[in-house]
């Protein structure tokens, strides 16, 4: 089954609803730059009342960051309680290494050979125990660290599905499209934020987040 994760949660109330829904997994953004950032103690706060609420049945928990040191990105996912992070910036292999087990890489790779040896560089195995992906692909940009609204290459996407075991597919990602995008690249993960909120960013629309899980499941 195809998980999702919905990206860019900034409060508590949405993040319930997201996860009640069926979201798999729940992405929030520690960049500063971003629109759907959310500092550490928010976003301590959010994580602590819906492990409460939830319990067993939590989605897996991903803090996003750019160009964080990996002590900074530790001490983050430890102060929050968080079950792993995502890189999205431009991190060596070294530092993915030191984090080990909670952290994935997001690599925007030009084309399906660039694609081939970021794998090669990046994909991490052991990310939070199997429960996250051994490597993220978001569209290429050569200025932004996602959140572009563009989709991945369709052949880049092709190349990493054998390379990457476990590879989420993030990049322009909606109710719309969705369903063609699983069904052609057949990931293990899709990975969405603007595609559905309700005109501000942070902010999820339930029928949009309900109407791309059915998307998804519908797709396999």
């Amino acid at each position: 089954m195809t998980k999702v994760k919905v990206c860019g949660i900034c409060s508590y109330q949405n993040a319930l609803m997201v996860a009640q829904v069926g979201a798999d997994l729940i992405g929030l953004n520690f960049y500063p730059e971003s629109p759907r950032f959310i500092d550490r103690e928010a976003a301590g706060d959010l994580v602590k009342r819906l492990r409460a609420r939830l319990g067993d049945q939590c989605p897996v928990l991903v803090g996003v960051f750019v160009n964080e040191s990996a002590d900074r990105v530790r001490a983050t996912v430890e102060s929050v309680d968080l079950d792993c992070a995502q890189l999205s910036g431009d991190e060596s292999p070294e530092t993915l290494e030191e984090l080990g087990a909670i952290a994935f890489k997001g690599i925007r790779p030009k084309s399906a050979e660039d694609a081939l040896v970021d794998a090669g560089r990046y994909v991490n195995a052991k990310t939070a125990d199997g429960r996250g992906p051994s490597l993220l692909l978001d569209a290429f940009n050569p200025s932004l660290y996602g959140g572009t609204g563009e989709t991945a290459a369709l052949d880049v996407a092709l190349a990493l599905r054998d390379a990457a075991p476990r590879l989420m597919l993030a990049g322009g990602l909606n109710p719309e499209n969705v369903a063609e995008r699983v069904r052609a690249i057949r990931p293990w993960a899709v990975d969405v934020a603007s595609g559905v909120e309700a005109g501000i960013p942070g902010l999820k629309d339930e029928d949009k987040v309900r109407a791309f899980i059915a998307q998804v499941r519908n797709a396999e």
